[in-house]
């Protein structure tokens, strides 16, 4: 079985890391899912303490103009649609001989960029986006 995702627990050390943290207190590992809305609360909690304000329009403004770079996504960046552009994932699900224990669950096959990954502002019908 081919699955895309956007974060794999194992692909690297700050991944693990922050897996390892999430484990110890979910007693799982984290989804993609899980991963991405830590990333982008943090992202934002971090724009807040960048910007010394919590106005939307300041706090967004900011979060636009400064990448994501964390466990979770390297250059990312949100296009003026609110759209998170980051590099996706093609795994493999391992087959039971080749996984090394619980939760080792994925081969990576390939990274698609960003850009190629998602739908391009150009062809974007968000009602944000300025034609």
């Amino acid at each position: 079985m081919i699955v895309t995702a956007g974060f794999y627990w194992d692909m690297n050390e700050e991944t693990r890391a922050f897996s390892n943290r999430f484990m110890q207190r979910a007693k799982r590992m984290p989804t993609m899912f899980q991963a991405g809305v830590y990333s982008a609360l943090m992202h934002y909690l971090k724009a807040i303490d960048a910007t010394g304000t919590d106005d939307a329009k300041a706090v967004v403004a900011r979060m636009k103009a400064t990448p994501v770079n964390d466990f979770f996504a390297k250059n990312g960046r949100i296009r003026e649609d609110g759209r998170m552009v980051h590099d996706m994932y093609l795994f493999e699900v391992k087959k039971p001989s080749e996984s090394k224990g619980r939760w080792d669950d994925y081969k990576l096959l390939a990274t698609v960029s960003g850009n190629d990954a998602f739908q391009s502002l150009e062809q974007s019908r968000c009602p944000l986006v300025k034609k």
